[in-house]
Parts: structure tokens; C-alpha cells; sequence
């Protein structure tokens, strides 16, 4: 692969963005929203919506990257159920476990300080059964000292979500292409093509709004039915594979870094290739260990 023009792109879209946010006197940022969170909150990204701000969220699993990815600036860091599958090798995200889950959200709350911290709900911990849901939230909460759950679904888990709320616990909600309904669709391609799935996803996204819940993930969903539900609700709508016209954007972590290469859907933008660097990383050091080239005389201890 040829990762010079990728590189130039992702560094031209960089001055872009710089000289979008500097001041035309100072030239330093702007004030909005962005700027002056010293804390990301559910409050936070309302404001956001309202200011007409873009919403940044990326999934992390770990600490290292969790890290890396508050650090520069992300507002909502997801550790998502995708653990699954960028983890653990799972070929979808229905194995994870409530225990799975808070294994994650511990390692990636220790690395967050100004991001918004939300933890999926696995498969199996809150359809159908809202004390459950309670009880899964409030372990995800207490034992990960995460900041919100989200669910997938619409008026099916409308009973969970409110039960949810009545703990004082935040709940994202998520529609269009759910990945643990995936043997219910059996396949992963656009939803809410046809006009009777359109109008159905608009009103359950009406329903997760009634119902509190403080944004929505709209994943793989036609650009025009994303942009009707996001002017339909006052909460944030967060797009992946939805469009531009939602109030932010979330992607997977390893397929913007390039980790993961065998993954590459219409809406991905690698903004890095990093499988191709870590490989020739490696190759480097098997050839300077077999080479006796290393370590060297600098990287070695004298008595």
C-alpha cells in the first residue's frame, strides 16, 4: 500500500481543521463548547448539538490507547462490545460478557480524564428483562466507574432504558445496524432502506428520546434518513456509516489506525497504516537480534 498520499491528505485535512478553529487576531482557539470542556459531560454534548459543534467518539479497549486517544481530545471514548471482534477474534460481538465488558471499561477509566467514558451492554444482559438491565448497569457503573451504558434497540428495550434512568444512570442508544442483532438480519448491510424500516427507526428514535436517553448511535443507515432523525430530536445523533449530516461521528479505533486491514466498508477512513509500520517494526528487530546487531554496546550495562 502506498502511504505517502494518505499521510499528505490526513496532514492537509490537519491545517484545515488548525485554521478552521484559530482566531482572526490571536490565533488561538476559538471559544466554543470544544474548547472550554475541561470535563466532557451528557450535558456537554447537548451543548454541543445546540452550539452546532461536531461530536468526536472512538472506541478503546485498553489503557495504553485509551490513553492516547483522550489525550488528543476525543469527547466520548466508547469501550465497545467491538472488543469482540478487534480483541479477541470473535467473529461477532455476541460472546462478550457483562464481565468481559467491565474487564475493558476498568483498563480504559484509568486512562480517561476529559472524555465522556460510555460502556456497551453486552448481549444478553438487558433484552427482555429491565431488572437485569438495572442490575447490569449498575455493575458496569460501580465495579468500571464508567459515565454512561449504551443499549441497541428501539421500543423493544424501551422498558429497560427507562428502568436504566431511574438509577440516575445514563443510556446512549443505538439504532439502524445493531451487530448483536446480526443473526436476526444475517447480514451486515445498510438498514432502513425501505420506507416502512425508515419510519419505524425514526419512531424509535423518538421513543429513546421520550424515554431520557441523552444521544443515539445511527450506524449504517442512508445519509437522508440520518439527517431526519437528527433535525427530529433535540438529543446528539453520533453516525457510523450514517452520513454527514449527524450532530458527530464515531469509528473503531484499530480500523482508523490501520490495525485491523481485513475490515474495510464504505465508510472507514484509515487515517494511519499502522499494520503495515508495526510489521516492518517487528521485522526490524528479528533481523537485528539474529544479526547480533542488537543490543548494542549502548544498550547494554557494564559492571
Amino acid at each position: 500500500m502506498n502511504f505517502r498520499p494518505m499521510f499528505s491528505a490526513s496532514l492537509t485535512r490537519q491545517n484545515k481543521r488548525r485554521r478552521r478553529i484559530e482566531n482572526t487576531t490571536g490565533g488561538g482557539m476559538a471559544m466554543s463548547v470544544y474548547s472550554e470542556a475541561r470535563k466532557v459531560t451528557t450535558h456537554t454534548l447537548q451543548e454541543m448539538k445546540r452550539a452546532g459543534e461536531k461530536i468526536t467518539m472512538l472506541t478503546a479497549y485498553d489503557y495504553s490507547l485509551a490513553r492516547l486517544v483522550d489525550q488528543a481530545g476525543v469527547d466520548v471514548i466508547l469501550v465497545g462490545d467491538s472488543a469482540s471482534n478487534v480483541m479477541a477474534g470473535q467473529a461477532t460481538t455476541v460472546p462478550m460478557t457483562l464481565d468481559h465488558m467491565i474487564y475493558h471499561a476498568q483498563c480504559v477509566e484509568r486512562a480517561v480524564d476529559r472524555a465522556l467514558l460510555v460502556v456497551d451492554m453486552p448481549f444478553g444482559t438487558y433484552q427482555g428483562n429491565s431488572r437485569q438491565a438495572l442490575e447490569s448497569a449498575i455493575r458496569i457503573m460501580k465495579e468500571s466507574s464508567g459515565h454512561a451504558v449504551k443499549l441497541e434497540g428501539g421500543a423493544e428495550i424501551v422498558e429497560s432504558v427507562e428502568r436504566i434512568l431511574t438509577a440516575g444512570i445514563p443510556v446512549m442508544g443505538h439504532l439502524g445496524l445493531t451487530p448483536q442483532s446480526i443473526y436476526k438480519f444475517g447480514t451486515y448491510s445498510v438498514r432502513a432502506k425501505e420506507d416502512e424500516e425508515a419510519e419505524k427507526l425514526i419512531a424509535d428514535a423518538k421513543v429513546l428520546e421520550a424515554a431520557g436517553c441523552f444521544a443515539i448511535v445511527l450506524e449504517k443507515i442512508p445519509r437522508d434518513l440520518a439527517k431526519r432523525v437528527s433535525a427530529a430530536l433535540t438529543i446528539p445523533t453520533i453516525g457510523i456509516g450514517a452520513g454527514p449530516d449527524v450532530d458527530g461521528q464515531v469509528l473503531v479505533l484499530h480500523d482508523l489506525l490501520g490495525i485491523t486491514m481485513d475490515f474495510s466498508p464504505r465508510f472507514l477512513r484509515r487515517y494511519l497504516n499502522l499494520a503495515e509500520e508495526i510489521d516492518g517494526a517487528i521485522k526490524g528487530y528479528c533481523d537485528d537480534v539474529r544479526s547480533g546487531d542488537f543490543p548494542s554496546d549502548e544498550e547494554s550495562y557494564t559492571s
